[in-house]
């Protein structure tokens, strides 16, 4: 995961500091099981997410709360009990991120049949 605060070359430019965080693998499908669920812990989100590693979600929630989109609770309690949430700005991200797995859905058979024409499948 990208730990840089501000990218090094262009620090002013909004979507390279904002993709480099949340443009990997895991945040958009993190941030996508989480709004369709609220709040979750962490197991139930690896639940949710069933191929990636425990350090993975650690890091990709970590990051997340880094950049205020993952609200992290903890409980004082034996065993402990965290839960996460979707912050008001990840709130406020949601709507983008709908848009672009509608996008996704309704150009996959179209993408996959361009990339077996491309690898002679």
């Amino acid at each position: 995961m990208n730990t840089t605060i501000r990218d090094i070359i262009f620090p002013d430019c909004p979507i390279r500091n904002v993709l480099s965080r949340i443009g990997d693998k895991w945040s958009i499908l993190t941030l996508y099981t989480l709004s369709l669920n609220k709040v979750l812990r962490f197991k139930e989100l690896q639940r949710a997410l069933p191929d990636i590693s425990q350090k993975m979600l650690t890091v990709t929630l970590r990051t997340l709360e880094e950049d205020g989109l993952v609200n992290r609770k903890v409980y004082a309690q034996i065993p402990p009990k965290v839960e996460y949430s979707l912050t008001q700005r990840a709130e406020t991200l949601m709507p983008h991120i709908y848009s672009l797995i509608d996008w996704a859905s309704e150009n996959i058979e179209s993408i996959i049949t361009d990339r077996e024409k491309n690898y002679k499948i």
